[in-house]
C-alpha cells in the first residue's frame, strides 16, 4: 500500500509544535507576548541541546573506539564545529531576552516560582557528557546538584531519570579524549613500544629547552627597556616562572603520583600535535583539538552571556528557585572547565622555527603506520 503523500506541516508537527507555548495557563491566549517569548526561547534552547546531546554521543563514541581511523577524526571535527555553532545560536537568544524590561519580566515571574533553569535535565546532560566532575560543581543549594531534579515531594522525575542514565552513560568525552591522546605516537613511538618512555621524556626536555630559550630573549628585550631595578626583578621572577610552570606542566607535577605517566605523556601528546600539525597525519588531531577548545569556548561564552542577559533584566536578586541568581551563574562560568590541560598548553607554545627538529617526519605521512 503506497503511503500517502507527506505534507510538511504533518513532518514538521507543527500543529502539536505550535500548541506548546501556553506555559501553566490552560490557553496561551491568557499570555502576554512577554511570557510567550520566554517560553519559546526556552524550548528552542531545549531543542539545541538536544542536538548537542546528539552530537556529543557520535563524538564520544568515535573518540572510544580503541584505533581511530582518519575518517572518523573528520567526522568528529565536522561535529565539534556543528556543535559550537549550535552553542552560538543559543547565547545569541538571550538578545531577545533583553528585549524585555525588568517589569515586563516581573509580570510573569511569579509563575515560574520555584522552577528554575537549573534544573534543565539536557543542560546537566551535556556537562555530565563532557566530563565534569563533581567535585567543581556549584551548590545550588544544601543537597546534591540532583536533588533539584526530584519531583514535588522528593520523587524521581523525567528530569532525574534523565540526568541518572546519563551518569551511567560511560565514558565521558573528557576520558575519551585522554585515552586517544594518550596513544598518539609521539617522534614515532607508541605507548605499548619498547623505549617509550624514554622517547616521550626525550622529546619533552627537547622541548623544555627551546621553550626556555624562547622566554630567555622574551626576558632579554623586556628588560632592555625597564626602568628601574624593581621593575627588572619582577620581570625576571616573572618569566622564571614561564619556564618553571611549563616543566611542572609536562612533568605532571599537579598530579597525583600514580597517574602522573599517564599524564605526562598525554601533555606530551598534545604539545606534539599542537607542534607540528604540519605534518599529514596530524593535521586531523590538530583540527580535533582546536575543536575542543572552541566547543569549551563556546560554552563559557554562553554561560558568561546568560549571567549579563539575567543581570540587565532582574539584576542580582535571588532566583525563582533559590539560587542565588548571577552570583551562580557567573561561578559557573568561572569554575566550569572541562579540558584544562588543552587550554593550558596554549601558554607554552613556541614559534616554528624554535621547534626542536624531528628526526624522521615519514612516519606521519599518510603513507606512514599507526
Amino acid at each position: 500500500m503506497a503511503r500517502p503523500p507527506t505534507t510538511y506541516w504533518d513532518y514538521i508537527k507543527v500543529e502539536q509544535l505550535l500548541s506548546l507555548q501556553q506555559g501553566v495557563d490552560s490557553d496561551e491566549r491568557a499570555l502576554g507576548n512577554d511570557e510567550v517569548l520566554f517560553i519559546t526561547i526556552h524550548q528552542i534552547d531545549e531543542l539545541w541541546f538536544k542536538l548537542v546531546l546528539r552530537e556529543l554521543v557520535v563524538m564520544r563514541d568515535c573518540l572510544a573506539q580503541p584505533v581511530v581511523p582518519e575518517q572518523s577524526l573528520a567526522q568528529v571535527a565536522r561535529g565539534l564545529r556543528r556543535t559550537v555553532l549550535l552553542m552560538h545560536n543559543t547565547a545569541q537568544h538571550f538578545a531577545l531576552m533583553e528585549s524585555m524590561t525588568t517589569r515586563d519580566y516581573l509580570a510573569f515571574r511569579d509563575k515560574l516560582s520555584p522552577a528554575s533553569g537549573f534544573q534543565s535535565a539536557q543542560l546537566r546532560e551535556i556537562e555530565i557528557l563532557l566530563g565534569l566532575p563533581d567535585d567543581v560543581r556549584v551548590g545550588f543549594g544544601e543537597g546534591s546538584y540532583l536533588d533539584a531534579l526530584r519531583a514535588a515531594g522528593g520523587g524521581e522525575s523525567p528530569a532525574l531519570r534523565r540526568v541518572l542514565a546519563r551518569q551511567a552513560d560511560r565514558p565521558s568525552i573528557l576520558y575519551a579524549v585522554e585515552q586517544w591522546l594518550y596513544r598518539t605516537p609521539i617522534c614515532g613511538s607508541g605507548p605499548d613500544d619498547p623505549g617509550d618512555s624514554a622517547c616521550v621524556s626525550e622529546f619533552v626536555e627537547q622541548y623544555l629547552r627551546a621553550h626556555a630559550a624562547e622566554i630567555e630573549s622574551n626576558k632579554a628585550q623586556s628588560l632592555a627597556v625597564a626602568t628601574t631595578q624593581g621593575d627588572r626583578d619582577r620581570l625576571a621572577a616573572r618569566y622564571q616562572r614561564e619556564i618553571d610552570g611549563a616543566r611542572a606542566f609536562l612533568e605532571a607535577a599537579d598530579r597525583p603520583e600514580a597517574e602522573r605517566a599517564r599524564s605526562r605523556r598525554i601533555r606530551a601528546a598534545i604539545v606534539f600535535i599542537e607542534s607540528y600539525r604540519e605534518l599529514p597525519l596530524l593535521a586531523w588531531p590538530r583540527e580535533v583539538v582546536d575543536g575542543i577548545v572552541a566547543l569549551e569556548q563556546a560554552f563559557l561564552v554562553f554561560r558568561q552571556r546568560h549571567a549579563r542577559m539575567v543581570e540587565r533584566v532582574i539584576g542580582r536578586r535571588t532566583g525563582t528557585g533559590g539560587s542565588a541568581g548571577v552570583d551562580y551563574l557567573d561561578q559557573t562560568a568561572l569554575r566550569y572547565r572541562v579540558f584544562a590541560d588543552l587550554w593550558a598548553v596554549r601558554t607554552l607554545l613556541v614559534r616554528r622555527d624554535a621547534l626542536p627538529k624531528l628526526q624522521d617526519t615519514h612516519f606521519y605521512d599518510f603513507a606512514g603506520g599507526r
